[in-house]
């Protein structure tokens, strides 16, 4: 059996990584963690981070282009996606810590990992 107290802390780690950083940190976090951990939960919820981590970039690369291709009309399309972002961080995050033996799946995402 594995350690739910660190299972929540390197899951919660995972997704809550971009708090830190939004480059390096961001995806070398959870990356370092599936490498390292043993617990097959664990090493889910750090696959689905980085899935997530490289979608958000993905995403702000074409809403930025967006953006500048309509002089800034699109401007709020950009706070939407933040809104998205975070949101969808925070409720993984919630997700790790009341529920620690299911992975969290981040919805309507392109799974590369």
């Amino acid at each position: 059996m594995y350690d739910t107290d660190k299972r929540k802390l390197l899951s919660a780690l995972s997704h809550g990584a971009i708090f830190f950083s939004t480059a390096l940190i961001s995806v070398g976090a959870p990356i370092a963690i599936f490498f390292v951990s043993d617990d097959p939960v664990v090493k889910e919820n750090a696959k689905e981070s980085i899935n997530f981590h490289f979608n958000v970039w993905f995403y702000s690369l074409i809403i930025t282009g967006l953006v500048w291709i309509t002089f800034g009309l699109l401007l709020p399309l950009a706070g939407l996606g933040y809104l998205l972002h975070w949101g969808l961080t925070i409720w993984a995050l919630a997700q790790v810590f009341s529920n620690p033996d299911t992975p969290f799946r981040y919805p309507l995402i392109f799974r590369v990992l």
